[in-house]
């Protein structure tokens, strides 16, 4: 038995390979270097929803039909009241997409694709008192959730950042809410249930719920100077470093690159935010060398959480929408996951060791 499903194998795939020795990450045969910097959100959608759902047209007509998607989904931003507006903005999120049907072909991904990128930002405007922004089907995806958030059109170094955080979370391996999605799916349930799954075990604090607390940390550390002594000083009172380690990457996770790119170049023209960035990069470094010395036998590096924080909060969403924002770009990868699921794996149906207390034997 491995505890937590360590090392062992449960599904092939097609759709996304993790090196976590080489620190690469390949999406259906292109490295995420390449992806990231030449491609749109639009464009990974056509290349992980390939041969799964039917006929996708080319990446143009994908994005149209993704903008329709969005306008019909709109409706039920009616369906939020008073006591649900209560609730955290991801659990708001997972309850809408519950009205939504639940098909298995293209129509259904693309509605369910649009559902978090319309609710996420009326949900959170709701919050702030202010009235939901209709979709602009026209725009692209990524421009039309800036612009119902902010309900201003966005620049295009806010859409390009934007952007490539949706390419490089788009999937990611057989991680733990990707793997609920093909368990549902694997029982012929729908697409919705299946993503239902994956929101559910995304939530949870070890896997979607991290980078907020980076900010946190930041805030907490406040400049360059400070960095060395409270670090120390967490690591003596047993805390763990917020965007430091992962499960699988045993060297820098590659998405923590390819974020940092997309967060210098959208706060090129940002003084205020060039300082953060500096106050993150010392406080890398100095991290870095710290866990190098006091944790010389576990491989600590950056990973995708430290540079999503900084990403997410200077496109202005609040610490407590991140984990629906990542939602909002990783249902590609939950939908293409349970399709291939669907149509070539069996039902998932593991086993488990007893341990608990046998009968007593009679005399």
């Amino acid at each position: 038995m491995k505890n937590g499903l360590e090392d062992v194998v449960a599904a092939e795939t097609q759709l996304s390979h993790v090196n976590g020795e080489a620190g690469q990450l390949i999406i259906r045969g292109v490295s995420l270097d390449r992806l990231v910097e030449y491609a749109r959100f639009e464009d990974v959608v056509t290349l992980l929803f390939k041969g799964l759902l039917g006929h996708v047209a080319g990446t143009v007509e994908l994005g149209r039909r993704l903008g329709q998607k969005r306008a019909e989904v709109f409706t039920h931003v009616l369906a939020i009241d008073d006591a649900l507006l209560q609730l955290p903005p991801v659990d708001i999120m997972r309850a809408l997409m519950a009205r939504l049907p639940d098909g298995d072909d293209l129509d259904t991904a693309l509605l369910l694709l649009a559902a978090p990128a319309v609710f996420l930002p009326a949900v959170l405007r709701l919050k702030r008192g202010q009235a939901p922004v209709a979709p602009t089907p026209a725009l692209s995806h990524a421009a039309d959730i800036l612009a119902m958030l902010g309900a201003a059109m966005p620049n295009s170094r806010e859409v390009a950042a934007l952007d490539a955080y949706l390419v490089t979370i788009s999937d990611h391996g057989l991680n733990a809410s990707t793997f609920a999605s093909r368990v549902v799916a694997s029982t012929k349930a729908g697409l919705t249930s299946s993503v239902l799954a994956a929101i559910s075990a995304l939530k949870g604090p070890l896997h979607g719920g991290a980078p907020g607390p980076v900010l946190d940390m930041l805030d907490a550390i406040g400049s360059a100077e400070n960095a060395q002594t409270w670090l120390v000083q967490a690591l003596d009172h047993g805390e763990r470093l917020m965007g430091f380690g992962h499960r699988v990457y045993r060297v820098r996770d590659p998405r923590a690159d390819a974020l940092k790119a997309a967060l210098q170049q959208l706060a090129a023209g940002d003084l205020a935010y060039r300082d953060r960035i500096q106050l993150a990069e010392a406080v890398e470094q100095s991290a870095l060398s710290i866990l190098k010395v006091r944790k010389p036998d576990r491989p600590l590096d950056v990973n995708v959480e430290f540079y999503t924080a900084l990403l997410l909060d200077a496109l202005r969403f609040p610490r407590d929408a991140f984990t629906g924002v990542f939602a909002i770009g990783r249902m590609v990868g939950w939908l293409a996951h349970a399709r291939e699921q669907a149509l070539e794996g069996r039902l998932i149906r593991p086993r488990s060791h007893y341990v608990g207390p046998l009968p007593q034997q009679a005399a």
